[in-house]
């Protein structure tokens, strides 16, 4: 079909028009790529966050109590409230644990928490984790348990604050591998004999 200039012109202004909007779509979507990615790198730094340790292979004998440390640490300007903090409305942090079938889960020792104050609540002193801090559990496989290696998982429920605020709570996965072996064989003493035994 043949036009004439001006129905060429129109042409031409509808294939820049498409090309310019084009443009400024693919610049509006950098541009959105570019705030969200910044918004997710400022928030990143101002997470309050627990991690866990990795947990070198346990062995555990069976029908005796092996004790396993798990090491966590608060991010860098947080702390969390201890196990034992010292307001009702604060939630302490607990460790859960789900143990297979014929594997006791022994007494959870919680450290002692800091009693520190903050700008938030300078009257009141609070117990808390800050750093590094290590929780031991005890494990107790029973003799009916097959020897092979259990994992273990759990959750380690925690509340974090900063020196300004506190935040809702969190949970962090805990997991570590056990490997159960059989209890050394009983050591049976012989009776002693009696010096008349041959006469």
């Amino acid at each position: 079909m043949k036009m004439d200039g001006a129905g060429e012109a129109v042409v031409r202004s509808g294939m820049i028009l498409r090309a310019h909007n084009s443009n400024v779509m693919v610049t509006w979507l950098i541009c959105l790529l570019a705030l969200f990615a910044g918004t997710a790198v400022a928030q990143a730094g101002k997470v309050p966050s627990v991690s866990m340790a990795p947990v070198p292979l346990v062995t555990a004998q069976r029908t005796a109590q092996t004790v396993v440390n798990l090491n966590f640490r608060v991010a860098r300007g947080f702390h969390v409230n201890s196990n034992a903090p010292k307001s009702e409305y604060l939630i302490p942090t607990a460790l859960k644990m789900d143990v297979p079938t014929d594997i006791i889960l022994g007494k959870i020792e919680y450290p002692d928490g800091q009693d520190l104050t903050f700008p938030f609540s300078p009257d009141e002193k609070l117990s808390v984790y800050s750093g590094d801090f290590t929780i031991a559990v005890a494990v107790h496989p029973l003799h009916a348990v097959v020897p092979g290696k259990y994992v273990m998982h759990g959750v380690l429920r925690y509340q974090a604050c900063d020196n300004a605020q506190c935040f809702p709570p969190k949970s962090v996965p805990v997991s570590f591998e056990v490997k159960v072996v059989k209890e050394p064989p009983a050591h049976h003493v012989n009776p002693a004999q009696s010096p008349h035994a041959h006469n």
